[in-house]
């Protein structure tokens, strides 16, 4: 029988859809944003619609592809070209985004989150990798992550390597002795493993799709208390 591994020395993570549900936020926020138009910007609501403006953005996306890493600057564009067309003030995006990015950042944890995470900064250290727009800050969460690496500030998304070593590097901690927790077979998993680091998949759905992937997870989770439970078993007690 094999001794158990000493206790990685950090531990990693997404934030959309592995600390907290985003689909029903970022259809709150667009509906948010919508009234917000109505109101100030009317000649902008008249000419478009929710889903008007989302094609719209879809389209910029496909001429423009550098926009994926940071989704922020992509809807804002989307406005600009929006209030532009419709001949309204463009010095209303900012207050636009201002109002989207409140309402984006209005995330529930899951129920596991808070004490899971309080439960591992008594042991090791604990960061976050992201490549969407979360704001950790006005969420009142950034005080349980030593760093929080974000694509649109780095200028490098996952699952390139490089976005991995950054927060790795600025923790202080080899690859090998980090451990990623995340949804994404693909970005999160895939990416990480071949980045250095163990994955482990936040598979809150029972989904398969590592399966069709051919991704092999260092553990398949579905939430703070089987990813505790998993590092438990396979480390020492002890860091």
């Amino acid at each position: 029988m094999t001794s158990p591994r000493a206790w990685p020395k950090a531990i990693l993570f997404d934030l959309d859809n592995t600390l907290w549900p985003i689909s029903p936020v970022i259809v709150q926020a667009e509906e948010s944003l919508f009234a917000w138009l109505r109101e100030h910007a009317p000649r902008v609501a008249e000419r478009f619609t929710i889903d008007g403006l989302r094609q719209a953005r879809l389209q910029l996306l496909a001429q423009q592809p550098e926009f994926h890493l940071d989704l922020g600057k992509l809807r804002r564009a989307g406005l600009h070209a929006a209030f532009q067309e419709a001949g309204e003030d463009a010095a209303k995006v900012e207050l636009a985004m201002l109002h989207f990015f409140a309402a984006r950042n209005a995330v529930t944890p899951y129920d596991d989150v808070l004490p899971g995470l309080l439960r591992l900064q008594d042991k090791l250290l604990v960061g976050s990798i992201s490549n969407g727009n979360a704001d950790l800050k006005a969420i009142g969460l950034s005080h349980h992550f030593k760093v929080s690496v974000a694509a649109h500030e780095l200028g490098v998304a996952k699952p390139d390597a490089a976005i991995f070593l950054e927060a790795c590097r600025q923790l202080g901690v080899a690859p090998e002795d980090a451990v990623y927790v995340g949804d994404d077979v693909l970005l999160d998993v895939q990416g990480a493993q071949r980045a250095g680091l163990r994955a482990v998949w936040m598979n809150r759905t029972g989904s398969t799709s590592h399966l069709e992937h051919e991704v092999v997870p260092d553990a398949i989770v579905r939430d703070f208390d089987e990813l505790l439970a998993w590092l438990e078993h396979q480390h020492a007690h002890t860091k």
